[in-house]
């Protein structure tokens, strides 16, 4: 595997992208109900009709290739009725997520939310998409900015990309904010998910500002989003480097459970999470030349970390115990 390599976001980097085929699906005719019927619930026998129905029309439309991705590789309907159910039950039974301060969200338009990064793995980007879709009103998609290495991993790279992932490069963040996408960013990159379980719930350096001026050139608010849980659920006590070097990973965990399980021990522990989405940032009262002011960059990547930051201390005083 080649060495992984971590985006600097705080660069503009232009990037080709080799252009991707969209086959345009017309939109189905609608079907006007009986007049006299009742709406079925998912266990009477109409419901399940409309269940199979829906699940065989999907089916028939993965294997003519009747559906719809866009530059970026993210395909919608895949999403919803296949990636997002696989994650919801480790998010509502597993983690149990709580979230809170969702309506910092807006209804529509563009916006960039900027959250902590832990766990070894980057279970947390999945578990803030399925908060974000599945407790705003308007069921937003969040488009996660990642590194290189997700997208040199087999499998793994198809699936970020049909789950709306993209590179962590400026240039695709700005594209996707000035869609009116929300897009997510976790500044920490590997130094907040590698980091020791000594140094939990402490913010690592944000870098020099490029997500603040992405979306000062989108003129998108910043919504700051403090994860707390996902800290705990491979505590890492020990890293491998000569191994990881050897195998071209940032790092190769030691927990108190791996690898000495072999794969039991890549099961995560089931603590308590919640998701706290704190007041967006406005952005659009700044002058076009404001994205070039180093001190202006400076001084907003700051505020935006000391949000996260108090409120995770916040979030921690509250909270009972780390598994309930």
């Amino acid at each position: 595997m080649a060495d992984a390599k971590v985006i600097p976001f705080d660069e503009d980097r232009s990037r080709r992208r080799a252009p991707r085929r969209v086959r345009a699906v017309p939109a189905p005719e609608p079907v006007a109900p009986p007049a006299a019927a009742e709406p079925a619930g998912a266990g009477s026998p109409g419901g399940w009709d409309r269940r199979i129905a829906g699940g065989l029309a999907f089916l028939r439309r993965r294997v003519t290739g009747e559906y719809e991705v866009d530059e970026f590789g993210y395909d919608k309907e895949l999403t919803d009725q296949v990636l997002m159910s696989l994650m919801r039950p480790l998010y509502d039974k597993y983690f149990r997520v709580e979230v809170k301060g969702i309506e910092n969200i807006p209804a529509e338009g563009g916006a960039l939310i900027v959250a902590n990064h832990s766990g070894t793995l980057p279970l947390d980007g999945l578990m803030l998409q399925v908060a974000v879709h599945d407790h705003h009103p308007a069921q937003r998609h969040l488009r996660l900015l990642a590194a290189d290495l997700v997208f040199m991993l087999p499998v793994v790279n198809e699936l970020a990309r049909k789950a709306g992932h993209t590179l962590a490069c400026a240039e695709d963040a700005q594209r996707l904010l000035e869609a009116g996408e929300l897009v997510g960013v976790m500044p920490e990159g590997f130094k907040g998910i590698g980091k020791p379980f000594g140094d939990r719930y402490k913010l690592q350096r944000f870098g020099r500002g490029g997500f603040v001026s992405t979306a000062l050139r989108a003129g998108t608010p910043i919504v700051p989003c403090s994860i707390v849980g996902a800290e705990e659920i491979y505590p890492m006590v020990g890293n491998a480097k000569t191994l990881a070097r050897l195998l071209g990973i940032p790092y190769f965990p030691i927990t108190p459970t791996f690898p000495w399980l072999g794969p039991l021990g890549a099961v995560p522990l089931p603590t308590k999470w919640t998701i706290q989405f704190g007041e967006p940032i406005a952005t659009e009262g700044y002058a076009a030349e404001a994205a070039e002011d180093p001190m202006l960059m400076f001084n907003l990547t700051d505020e935006v970390r000391e949000q996260i930051q108090h409120t995770l201390y916040k979030l921690l005083v509250q909270r009972r115990s780390v598994f309930f």
